[in-house]
């Protein structure tokens, strides 16, 4: 599988709306799904929590649990809804996740983490990886971290995804995790180095495709996160200048593919706003911005949004002479 250039699973973002957007967009990235937990999994809705579709693959499903048991039988649940591949979250720092003993907490209990690795493995044939941090509270030293991957590699491991931040647990807000402990490219790298079998994938405060370039001379591949949800169009930019594809929609070949979607799903019973929202920094850096945003948070972002509005958003986007070129994101 490719994961040179990957979007990172991120909560109340990477649902299957989002997904479906973004491949209209990207044909080569991997998109990974929200967290999901393996108790959700086992015990609730499969159907609504994992169902996606097949347009959007290549996508994985990402875990958090901390249980052997539980993960294990997720992880076939997620092979047997068409995932390609299963990713354990051992990087999420909030505090809700650490209560519940997953997510980046995990990093002071190794051995467990490799007993739920263990098991995932033995339940697929799918790859299994790991998304972790650099470390979490004061625990930031780079053998610590060595040593944390080694014992992962033992049961089998070989691709690891590496937010280069450390993690404060209990003590920032999710938004400060991602902002506040200083990022720590040289960690990554000289992993890779370690381990130059081993397929190492960097992740944290990457925005452009310059930056991809530079990260990916020194690692396997790159995960963006909320350049992705914010200037979607980003990735038009890494499918030409990472992937070598010129087969790029402009922004309105984009939305236009996307309304036979959204009345599918209108159909289906998902509101309007579920899947638009996803929509609003298609436009950004491009004249006419600003008007795209007001309009769909006025007209389509709203919980009771009238669905019959869909059938008049491309006037509204040719009206307003939107640029149509394919060229960058800005």
């Amino acid at each position: 599988m490719n994961r040179k250039v990957s979007v990172a699973p991120m909560m109340d973002c990477t649902d299957r709306h989002e997904r479906y957007f973004l491949r209209l967009i990207s044909k080569n990235t991997l998109l990974y799904t929200e967290m999901v937990v393996d108790e959700a999994i086992n015990r609730g809705d499969k159907k609504k929590l994992l169902e996606f579709n097949i347009e959007e693959k290549p996508v994985a499903l990402q875990l958090g649990g901390s249980s052997p048991k539980l993960l294990a039988s997720a992880t076939k649940i997620g092979e047997d809804f068409g995932y390609d591949e299963i990713n354990l979250n051992l990087g999420c720092p909030s505090r809700k996740v650490e209560k519940n003993k997953f997510g980046a907490c995990l990093m002071k209990e190794p051995n467990l983490v490799a007993d739920c690795l263990t098991e995932m493995k033995a339940a697929t044939k799918l790859p299994v990886t790991i998304k972790t941090r650099i470390g979490y509270d004061n625990v930031e030293d780079y053998e610590n971290f060595h040593n944390f991957i080694s014992i992962l590699k033992k049961v089998g491991i070989t691709t690891f995804i590496i937010h280069a931040r450390k993690a404060m647990l209990g003590k920032f807000t999710p938004k400060q995790n991602l902002n506040i402990p200083p990022l720590k490219y040289d960690y990554v790298y000289k992993l890779k180095q370690d381990f130059p079998d081993d397929e190492i994938i960097i992740n944290g405060g990457i925005t452009s495709v310059k930056e991809i370039k530079t990260h990916l001379e020194k690692t396997d591949g790159v995960m963006i996160g909320r350049a992705a949800y914010h200037t979607p169009y980003l990735l038009a930019d890494i499918e030409r200048e990472i992937f070598n594809n010129e087969n790029v929609p402009s922004r309105q070949d984009v939305i236009e593919q996307l309304i036979p979607y959204v009345k599918s799903e209108l159909k289906k019973g998902t509101r309007l706003n579920q899947i638009m929202r996803h929509t609003l920094g298609l436009f950004h850096g491009q004249s006419g911005a600003s008007f795209w945003k007001r309009y769909l948070s006025e007209n389509m972002c709203v919980r009771d949004a009238d669905v019959k509005k869909i059938d008049h958003i491309m006037d509204k986007v040719k009206f307003n002479n939107f640029d149509r070129s394919v060229g960058t994101s800005a």
